[in-house]
């Protein structure tokens, strides 16, 4: 049965004061409760020692801090990425993974339980769509990030190179990438409270622009996040230079072909003024060629932007190949030759399958890994 009492993640600020304010409190009390949750990252209220210890007791007993269940963690590449496996109420089951670098720490987070894009090579659309989750629930998911990185900085527990690694610019939480399960255009008003809630200034102060949303090509919230107010970074996957292609990987096209998806993303970007960044998974002999690679240029000639090359990591049961190295190099020649800026993403987390494609959750009582796709903002 799932527990009905208020997650105080899902509540703004304002929320907040007005439950306070039924309890018979005032609303500086809920300003207390909000910067414990978010600036000093308490996990429990008895930690809130700045409230009576009578309200600390009533937060215990009527009120949710924490709904994601830790089931497990994972660690890779000598512990600097971890990947945590939570279950949500309902008994979903979702991913995010922290990565550390010398010059910053991100966190990838889930937006929805499962995936109903369908992408080919992408485990997580095997799923088809569980559930969205609420704004609180993608919170939760960074400040379990940010409360690992404070026990990583002040306890030195679980890190092998914490001295060598953990500079003052990646001691603390950096980034965010809504990259993590699901497509966070179609859970919009949900994750955009969640957007709000880690921007505001009262409370986890994460700057808009240390935020990235990646989409499958949901034209629709492309427009519409081209309107709000939060200048929020926008990648968007592409995966092919053609429509029979990209329809053939990604069903979306079918309903929003890369005419108007290209349409759409200038439209974001002489609204926005901001870079766009277009996400590209590598497959052998399928969308790697050099030819592919001129046509991508040709396709992207004139917009402001940037291609993230991801060579593909494997997932059980799809026919794909990955990229062999020097066509991956090949292709970014080419590209590069073309005008357009190009990287190759640095890959994290293939050994704990949480790098970019590997994630589908699955059951944890069978034993199996939960996997999320993920792409990691560069």
């Amino acid at each position: 049965m799932m527990n009905t009492l208020p997650h105080l993640y899902n509540y703004s600020l304002p929320d907040l004061e007005l439950l306070l304010r039924s309890w018979g409190q005032p609303a500086y009390r809920a300003r207390q409760i909000y910067r414990q949750l978010y600036a000093n990252l308490a996990a429990d209220p008895a930690e809130m020692t700045d409230l009576p210890l009578a309200l600390r007791e009533r937060l215990a007993a009527e009120a949710q801090m924490t709904t994601l269940e830790l089931v497990r963690l994972q660690t890779a590449d000598e512990e600097l990425t971890r990947k945590a496996l939570f279950r949500i109420p309902g008994g979903e089951v979702v991913e995010s993974v922290l990565m550390i670098y010398p010059d910053r720490a991100t966190v990838c987070v889930s937006t929805q339980a499962g995936c109903a894009m369908g992408c080919v090579f992408c485990a997580t659309g095997r799923l088809g769509l569980l559930r969205n989750l609420s704004a609180g629930e993608i919170v939760e998911q960074v400040i379990w990030a940010a409360r690992e990185l404070k026990g990583l900085r002040t306890e030195g527990r679980g890190l092998s190179r914490q001295s060598s690694v953990l500079s003052p610019q990646s001691s603390v939480l950096t980034n965010v990438v809504f990259m993590g399960m699901g497509e966070p255009f179609a859970n919009y008003d949900r994750w955009w409270q969640s957007v709000e809630r880690l921007h505001d200034p009262q409370g986890f102060n994460l700057g808009a622009r240390s935020m990235t949303v990646s989409t499958v090509g949901q034209v629709t919230g492309i427009r519409r996040l081209a309107g709000e107010a939060l200048p929020i970074n926008l990648a968007i996957s592409l995966h092919a230079p053609d429509d029979e292609l990209r329809s053939e990987m990604m069903p979306i096209n079918r309903r929003y072909p890369i005419a108007e998806l290209l349409a759409a993303t200038r439209e974001y970007i002489a609204r926005t003024k901001r870079r766009v960044s277009f996400e590209y998974v590598l497959l052998q002999g399928k969308n790697d060629t050099p030819e592919q690679a001129a046509a991508l240029g040709e396709v992207l000639h004139g917009l402001l932007c940037h291609v993230n090359l991801i060579p593909w990591n494997p997932v059980p049961g799809a026919p794909l190949g990955r990229s062999e190295r020097a066509r991956v190099l090949r292709f970014q020649q080419v590209l590069q030759e073309c005008g357009i800026a190009c990287t190759v993403r640095v890959e994290r987390g293939v050994a704990i399958a949480a790098a970019c494609g590997q994630l589908a959750g699955v059951p944890v009582e069978t034993g199996a890994m939960s996997e999320a796709i993920i792409a990691l903002s560069e």
